[in-house]
């Protein structure tokens, strides 16, 4: 959101590019679009739900059997002079068209559409909750490599800064106990760096599993499109257009369509019938005088059946109650989705709020602590000011540093939560045009008419790529450090911090910063 107004669809696609050099979050999501497995794998359920359309349908079309035989008959007894064929082939044809079946054939296939429209919106949902952890991984790696950037930054810092501690306490202008602490100070500081190390690898494989592919340098992530003013405009948007919500009311809607079918089964069924068969003694007929007492011949009929069940021990009712039962289950779970959309809409918002509020108070806690620090220093080299007062005070610096960051990850991720919230964050919405959209409609359009019994899909193969083979993550960083975070040069050096002696024998004078020795009380 720019100067409170929405980003078009057009402004996101232009805002999810990025340069060449880095990898962008824009090339992430689209790779996890091609490849997530979770998202792969809701496509191919969306599949399956397509096919209970057709089978709904079946239901209504003609149905063509036959039935054939062959028979040897090993003992053929006479009966009034005539003797049964040896042997008969017979070859049956039935066919059976369903006129009237209480509308439980409409009933079925207007259920189906409707679960294939919830199969549809929970796949936009799966498209919007694998995007939401492509964003908090690519932001995690972001956050994890700054964190490591500052704590190496911490380190080398204390390292000049015991350094110098050590040179100090050789010519008797700091005691032990100041090298001691600046030497704990540095341990901390190394265990804090390899801590965020750990953290990195973690993001970072995190990553591979999300994407399919290592983290590259990642390139800063682009300002989120429209983004809401207030929750009251969030809670509307999510309301209208949560795919989980849309999810929910078509398969409320499918269940009601579900109680019609059930009280099909007390109604009458109609079919129009008719078949035909030849039967064939296969030349072992017996003939009397040259007359054949048995012939080949064939019989057909055509005919209307109804059928009008009068009792079935109550399987009716319980059908009905059950399917009703179901619909009711259904219409508390579409609350009950909607409560949580709501909640989410109106939390993710406060989260982003308040993460916004925090990156605003850590710059001003940054820029402060860098300002006591370099007070801290100067008041240090003038003797009012302790090596623990600089400790603590780089030690704040740090924590303010590393709030900062995390500060910054944190509202992106809640943002990005609150657009998926709001239903406004799968790939139509952000203009991943790097290949073809999945349209759904096109294997619905493709098997909702098919009626040959021979047709087939080739068997299914992989298509989210393995990452057994992906090399294991390291925290070498690459990623330059926010120059907003970078610290000043440290005035301390190993070689430079403290004059030597001058030849007329004179004591050690400060230099650039250094702490200027105090005098010793006891001279």
């Amino acid at each position: 959101m720019r100067g409170g107004k929405f980003i078009t669809g057009a402004a996101a696609l232009a805002l999810l590019a990025g340069p060449a050099n880095a990898e962008t979050l824009r090339e992430a999501l689209a790779r996890a679009y091609a490849t997530n497995p979770q998202l792969t794998g809701a496509r191919a359920n969306l599949r399956a739900t397509d096919e209970g359309v057709p089978l709904a349908r079946s239901q209504g079309l003609p149905q063509v059997t036959t039935q054939s035989s062959v028979i040897e008959n090993v003992i053929t007894p006479a009966s009034r002079g005539f003797t049964q064929a040896p042997r008969q082939g017979t070859v049956q044809v039935q066919v059976s068209q369903s006129l009237f079946a209480g509308g439980a054939v409409r009933n079925n296939v207007r259920a189906a559409d409707a679960r294939v429209d919830a199969g549809r919106a929970n796949l936009r949902s799966t498209e919007a909750n694998v995007f939401t952890l492509v964003v908090a991984a690519y932001n995690d790696v972001i956050r994890d490599e700054a964190i490591v950037r500052l704590n190496q930054q911490n380190v080398r810092v204390l390292e000049v800064n015991l350094q110098a501690s050590k040179d100090r306490f050789q010519v008797g202008d700091l005691t032990r106990t100041d090298v001691a602490q600046s030497e704990a100070r540095l341990a901390s500081a190394q265990a804090q760096l390899r801590n965020a190390e750990a953290s990195l690898i973690r993001s970072r494989e995190n990553y591979v599993a999300t994407t399919g592919s290592p983290a590259a340098t990642l390139d800063t992530p682009p300002v989120l499109p429209n983004l809401p003013v207030d929750p009251n405009a969030a809670v509307g948007v999510a309301v209208a257009n949560n795919p989980a919500l849309i999810a929910a009311r078509r398969t409320s809607d499918a269940a009601g369509f579900d109680v019609s079918v059930a009280r099909a089964s007390r109604l009458p069924t109609i079919s129009a019938v008719g078949g035909g068969g030849y039967t064939s003694f296969l030349g072992s007929a017996e003939s009397v005088n040259g007359i054949v007492l048995q012939q080949d011949g064939g019989q057909a009929q055509v005919g209307v059946q109804m059928s009008l069940p009068l009792w079935q021990s109550g399987r009716p009712s319980a059908q009905i109650r059950r399917a009703q039962a179901l619909e009711g289950a259904a219409i508390e779970q579409v609350t009950q989705v909607e409560r949580t959309v709501v909640s989410d809409a109106r939390s993710a918002f406060a989260a982003w709020q308040s993460a916004l509020r925090v990156i605003q108070s850590s710059e001003v806690q940054v820029a402060a602590n860098r300002l006591s620090l370099e007070g801290v220093r100067a008041e240090n080299s003038v003797g009012t000011r302790t090596i623990l007062d600089i400790l603590n005070a780089e030690q704040e610096l740090l924590n303010s540093q590393v709030q900062l960051v995390s500060a910054r990850r944190d509202a992106y991720v809640a943002g990005f939560a609150l657009l998926a919230a709001m239903g406004k964050a799968e790939a139509r919405d952000l203009g991943l045009d790097g290949g073809a959209l999945y349209d759904p409609t096109v294997n619905y359009s493709r098997v909702r008419n098919n009626i040959w019994d021979w047709s087939g899909d080739p068997a299914p193969v992989p298509i989210a790529p393995s990452t057994v083979n992906s090399p294991a993550q390291t925290p070498v960083v690459t990623r330059e450090l926010d120059p907003s975070l970078q610290r000043s040069p440290n005035p301390y050096t190993p070689t430079q911090g403290i004059d030597a002696p001058n030849r007329q024998g004179g004591a050690p004078r400060a230099t650039q910063g250094v702490d200027t020795p105090r005098a010793n009380p006891d001279s």
